[in-house]
């Protein structure tokens, strides 16, 4: 299973549409967690499971979303409702709730991968606007059921290779 992730791409309907032609033929899924700041119906955002973030106007975008795939839930939220700029434990009884592997968010325009309880937390940063690290990056995920590998790639393509993580459900 290969997931695309994305977020906080704040009216950039080119690079979205860029990420489309550059990976859509090669993952599973394409996910946007929110602050697209695009209407539901535009072509530059057709494709991606997409979230509403707080930026967000388009009330047609639903405040989270859950994929139930072969190997385990991912639950998609942007992560203001939860307040992802203090803690994770907003996101961790909602996603326990929702019996999530993966939880995929944004909001903080910061970049992070954190394995909690057996959850798999991931922000993949801003594309647009990033406040850590400074490159603006989007997430790659190669998922089997016991293991996964997130990668990071910046805006033109470039995968940042030190960043790479593995983890593992036990």
């Amino acid at each position: 299973m290969k997931l695309l992730i994305v977020s906080d791409s704040h009216g950039d309907g080119d690079i979205l549409q860029e990420l489309k032609v550059r990976h859509s033929q090669n993952v599973d899924y394409m996910i946007h967690c929110g602050d697209s700041e695009l209407s539901s119906d535009q072509a530059e955002i057709t494709g991606y499971v997409a979230v509403r973030g707080n930026c967000d106007a388009d009330a047609r975008f639903k405040n989270e979303e859950l994929i139930d795939t072969d190997n385990g839930k991912v639950w998609i939220t942007h992560g203001h409702l939860y307040g992802v700029k203090s803690s994770l434990l907003g996101l961790s009884l909602r996603a326990k709730e929702v019996a999530a592997r993966i939880v995929c968010f944004g909001h903080s325009h910061q970049l992070g991968a954190e394995m909690v309880d057996q959850i798999l937390y991931l922000n993949p940063n801003s594309i647009s606007l990033p406040r850590q690290p400074k490159e603006k990056t989007y997430m790659m995920v190669n998922w089997t059921v016991e293991k996964v590998v997130v990668s990071i790639w910046t805006r033109d393509g470039v995968e940042l290779e030190e960043w790479q993580q593995s983890f593992s459900f036990a």
